[in-house]
């Protein structure tokens, strides 16, 4: 097995590409021998590795400004979380419950009792052991912070723990996505968070988790990095140490993956095309996560968006198939339907976007007339505005098909781009925005809870929630009986009844399903990356590939 050269590689990284910046420590690491390194072997004839064989390094596309996904859904947030901190359930891409730190489970004939077995002998990062008691204080404390999780323990009238390793949840009424919502929470402990301001708590940059990675340092501008975990209770990790270099540049990203200097990135749809001769550069695809997609958010309380006609034939409008083709490289779908088709027992039949709103310009035009929006001396109606994060392309890509679709109705199009926090302020807190575009897979494990974010009253303006300024009460209360019951069936019509308030309305939509922003992954350095779970690593299970 050959072995790429230590130090020449770290200088290509750094001077190539200043934003990767690994440190001077960790490259004097890489150069120790195999034995002093403590590497394994898998026998007796095949050579050992060193740290840097197996060091995996995985670019990130933004500073982080959080590691507890508890405390921020961002992506980055999730991606550490997800290795350093556990749920007790997971859940995969085929939408199946496997455990996680519980290893089984039982829900009650009447659904309102979920007792939960967790798993023995497990440890902190720090050492102190976890038990049921650290699920009760999350339960208690933790959970209602997180985006699903205010839902999740709404009902919830108490948390008991008969020993160190059972855990029973007691509902008032049924909560569909119960354990969906449930594999989105990841374990605190209890001693570290007990007592503290959670959200300013250090431990959310140096998180104390169970999970398989352990934090070993953050650089800001640079790098974080995570060691194994030598004491995991699920096995040993394969990964010695994981290198997250910050690389906000997307051509960067792409450069250093097509040079062999990182095993896995997020790489833009315009860059999958320069890629695709590298046959040894993969892309993960919907087998191992949920897919994202690209969603419009539209302003009901704007001077030009307050009539619902008027936001439909906006809607109507713009041409999603061309914002799946070119704006997304071909690497995703135009939408027909509020649902994604693989939750296909939620789908109503009669919600088509392609029937229901008509790419017809003249009948647009027409109807924009008849709402009293004639065409201007100036050659346009009006002029909307269009927010989106500026570090993702995909967004700013649609955003320029948006603003083409509109102008063939006469209708111009300012486009405001803006970090991430700024566009949570702008247009959840302040609602000043028009339209909004944003790409995601929130609420992609259940299609209730995808639809609860944007359909259901927000009078507080809370950030990641329907930002409309819009609150339709039928519609809220459709919304919250579609999670009311443990049994999809019972479900299934007041799903329906929301896709059809949410045509009526337009207060929000998907443009087009999206996989263009999965991980690209080096199989010439790694194989088997994708974990059990959906946006799972296998960290126990990668294998070095044949350098």
């Amino acid at each position: 097995m050959s072995h790429h050269p230590t130090h020449p590689r770290r200088r290509s990284l750094r001077t190539g590409l200043a934003a990767l910046a690994i440190s001077a420590a960790l490259l004097a690491s890489c150069g120790s021998s195999p034995e002093a390194d403590g590497a394994t072997t898998e026998g007796a004839d095949e050579p050992e590795l060193s740290i840097e064989d197996l060091t995996y390094i995985r670019a990130v596309s933004s500073e982080p400004s959080n590691f507890n996904a508890q405390m921020e859904t961002g992506e980055v947030a999730v991606r550490f979380s997800s290795a350093m901190l556990e749920p007790l359930v997971r859940i995969t891409p085929e939408y199946e419950i496997i455990p996680a730190l519980a290893k089984s489970w039982e829900l009650s004939d009447d659904g309102l009792e979920l007792t939960l077995r967790l798993e023995e002998d497990v440890r902190w990062h720090d050492g102190t052991p976890f038990t049921s008691a650290d699920v009760k204080f999350n339960f208690e404390e933790i959970v209602e912070l997180q985006t699903f999780g205010g839902a999740l323990v709404e009902n919830l009238t108490a948390v008991d723990t008969p020993d160190e390793h059972t855990v029973v949840l007691t509902y008032t009424q049924q909560y569909g996505p119960l354990l969906e919502a449930i594999s989105q929470q990841f374990m605190l402990p209890a001693h570290v968070y007990e007592g503290t301001d959670y959200v300013t708590n250090p431990a959310n940059m140096a998180p104390v988790g169970t999970g398989p990675m352990v934090f070993e340092s953050y650089s800001p501008g640079s790098e974080v990095v995570l060691l194994k975990n030598e004491d995991y209770w699920a096995g040993e990790p394969t990964v010695e140490r994981a290198i997250f270099p910050i690389i906000q540049d997307a051509n960067a990203r792409a450069l250093a993956m097509l040079n062999g200097e990182i095993d896995e990135a997020d790489l833009d749809a315009a860059q999958q095309d320069q890629l695709s001769d590298a046959d040894h550069l993969v892309q993960l695809d919907e087998t191992s996560y949920f897919p994202q997609n690209i969603r419009l958010m539209l302003n009901g309380t704007s001077e030009y968006l307050s009539d619902a006609e008027v936001r439909k034939l906006i809607f109507a409008a713009i041409d999603r198939e061309a914002i799946a083709e070119l704006a997304l490289g071909g690497l995703g779908s135009a939408t027909n339907g509020f649902v994604h088709p693989s939750a296909s027992w939620a789908l109503h039949p009669d919600v088509d976007f392609d029937q229901d709103f008509p790419r017809d310009i003249e009948a647009i035009r027409a109807g924009l007339d008849d709402a009293g929006f004639p065409v201007q001396d100036d050659g346009l109606r009006f002029t909307l505005n269009a927010r989106y994060i500026a570090t993702h392309p995909d967004a700013t890509a649609t955003a320029e098909v948006i603003r083409s679709s509109l102008g063939d109705i006469d209708v111009g199009l300012d486009m405001l781009t803006s970090a991430a926090p700024v566009f949570s302020e702008t247009v959840y807190a302040e609602g000043d925005f028009d339209l909004a575009v944003i790409r995601t897979t929130r609420g992609g494990v259940d299609p209730a809870l995808a639809l609860e974010l944007w359909f259901t009253c927000n009078p507080d303006n809370v950030n990641g929630r329907n930002p409309s300024g819009l609150c339709n009460e039928e519609l809220h209360d459709a919304t919250e009986r579609s999670l009311a019951f443990a049994d999809r069936e019972e479900r299934v019509p007041h799903l329906h009844t929301m896709q059809e308030l949410g045509r009526d309305m337009m207060i929000y939509a998907p443009l087009a399903w999206f996989n263009g922003a999965f991980p690209t992954v080096n199989t010439a350095r790694w194989n088997d990356v994708a974990g059990p779970g959906a946006n799972m690593t296998n960290w126990l299970g990668m294998t070095p590939g044949e350098r």
